[in-house]
């Protein structure tokens, strides 16, 4: 009763209720820095410079390929030259590789981030050597604005939920407050313990990698979703995949979540805005020819007169979408090039053909144990000559699509009831792809450890489960470093490690399956929402259409 009077108190008053959560947002974001400027030091004596090294070295290729190309020095160390390095990197790796051996994984923008990184160190420090480079600083700033865009993203997510929600949120102590204070207050917490997520810090800033760079794109794709701004949700997959390749792996949820709604048009917008966008990333090695970018002209220009004299909703949406598609089937027909598909997307998923890659909390990670492999046939059927092998690999995909379709119904099931728990369904990708597919680094359950950040704002009892996702999310990073350095006085701790990785992937593999379970509508949920929906609420009718 204390808390809940007090609370009401500070909310009654505008001026203290700014002032209070002023400073709440100030003191978690200096202290948030601070956290991050300790991990950074407290961890240089077991810090993975390999991932530091191969970025240097490729951003690096990119200069040296410039200079290449370029008929003096100082037209390759212009921005021509600089692009013309860039543009001519894929091509040159796929030539030159044996046996399809690329070694560069990167997608086409974080390679030109490493390049434009590479060239600025280059600048600086022209005789820096390529196994220590300096001045990861930038790198690591872009770490810092994905993760407070992240935490932005989540408070967004989780307001908007529960300013819809058709009843009160779980968290008892905040039923009495207004539904808007109720809501910014969940907000808050999540974005809170997002920005403090340790397996993030310790990823970004103590690793460091650069996983963190696809959670805004993610996170802001499903908040356009929520507000049927479907064509901007597949631009932000777009955009995000072109940094990180495995943000394609629970894009799919974007498309099966309205086609469970039957509308067709959304998912159709998803696809438009990702293709669209693909295609304006990829254009300069799609389309060579001048003649490419007469034809793209030429259907871009039929397919708006189309569109424009029909007067047809989300002309923008599916003109942009046409020209995507026609851009990269000009590129296949006249000579493009798609090295960037090949290199930067296609090797990465065959890159560790391992069921198991490192220390992972995991169901490949128990098969493995159990003698499985990632090639192994898991089932065969013969067709009179004919003999077809359905891998384990395939089998842990066709799994977690299952799964997947499971959740985008969840999703389109609790946004018609205007229930919060689409934020677990909007988590569980994230999840669901760490704990049953093969191939996966310990570091991508950073991913699920951050986003189900927001299950803060639907329950607090569900809200453990987060907390024992960062655990282990964190522990596996810290496993993997350890291993690489092998300090005398950091042994204890990797043979613990080593010792409870079985039951830890028990726990995350029981975590999953009840955030999975939590995705799915129950009739006692419903028949309490519908007895809420009789008294008086807010109005709630549908958002706007996107023009």
């Amino acid at each position: 009763m204390g808390i809940r009077a007090l609370l009401s108190q500070i909310f009654a008053n505008g001026l203290a209720r700014r002032a209070l959560l002023a400073f709440l947002v100030a003191a978690l974001f200096l202290g948030g820095i601070q956290l991050r400027r300790w991990i950074g030091e407290s961890t240089r004596h077991v810090r993975y410079q390999h991932d530091i090294v191969n970025a240097f070295y490729w951003g690096s290729e990119t200069m040296k390929e410039a200079r290449r190309l370029s008929p003096d020095e100082a037209s390759a160390n212009s921005l021509a030259g600089f692009g013309r390095g860039y543009l001519a990197l894929y091509d040159r790796v796929k030539h030159k590789a044996y046996n399809k051996d690329y070694g560069l994984d990167y997608p086409p923008l974080r390679l030109l981030v490493m390049a434009i990184w590479a060239r600025q160190v280059r600048n600086q420090f022209p005789g820096v050597d390529d196994g220590h480079p300096k001045l990861v600083n930038p790198l690591l700033k872009i770490n810092l604005l994905c993760e407070l865009l992240s935490a932005v993203a989540i408070f967004l997510l989780v307001r908007l939920c529960l300013e819809r929600q058709a009843r009160a949120t779980e968290s008892d102590p905040l039923r009495s407050l207004a539904l808007q204070h109720r809501a910014s207050i969940c907000g808050l917490a999540a974005a809170s313990a997002a920005w403090l997520e340790p397996s993030m810090i310790l990823d970004a800033h103590g690793w460091p990698q650069w996983d963190v760079w696809i959670l805004p794109f993610y996170l802001f794709a499903a908040f356009a979703a929520l507000k049927n701004r479907w064509f901007v949700c597949g631009c932000l997959l777009a955009t995000g995949a072109m940094f990180k390749g495995q943000l394609l792996f629970v894009a799919p949820f974007f498309v099966l979540w309205p086609l469970w709604q039957k509308r067709w048009n959304r998912a159709l917008r998803v696809l438009a805005g990702f293709i669209a966008t693909a295609a304006v990333i990829a254009s300069p090695w799609l389309l060579h020819a001048p003649a490419a970018w007469v034809a793209l002209l030429a259907v871009t220009g039929l397919a708006s007169l189309l569109f424009l004299q029909r007067e047809l909703p989300h002309r923008c949406a599916w003109i942009s979408g046409i020209a995507g598609c026609a851009a990269f089937i000009i590129g296949a027909f006249t000579g493009g090039s798609f090295a960037w598909l090949k290199v930067g997307f296609l090797y990465g998923s065959e890159h560790y053909p391992y069921l198991v890659i490192s220390s992972c909390y995991n169901l490949p990670s128990l098969l493995s144990k159990l003698g499985w492999s990632l090639k192994d046939p898991f089932w065969s059927v013969h067709f009179g000559s004919l003999d077809f092998h359905l891998t384990l690999q395939w089998t842990l995909r066709l799994l977690y699509l299952g799964a997947l379709a499971v959740c985008a119904y969840g999703a389109a099931r609790q946004v018609r009831d205007r229930d919060p728990r689409v934020l677990i369904a909007i988590t569980a990708p994230w999840l669901l792809m760490f704990a049953l597919l093969g191939q996966m680094h310990e570091r991508y359950l950073v991913w699920g450890a951050v986003v189900s950040a927001v299950t803060l704002g639907v329950s607090l009892r569900l809200s453990i489960i987060h907390f024992i996702i960062s655990v282990a999310s964190t522990a596996m990073i810290v496993h993997v470093m350890l291993i690489d350095k092998k300090l005398e006085a950091t042994l204890w701790a990797i043979d613990l490690l080593k010792h409870v990785r079985g039951y830890a992937s028990v726990l995350v593999l029981a975590c999953v399956a009840v955030y999975l379970w939590k995705t799915l509508p129950m009739p006692a949920f419903q028949r309490r929402a519908a007895r809420s929906a009789r008294a008086p609420s807010l109005s709630l009718g549908p958002e706007p259409e996107e023009a």
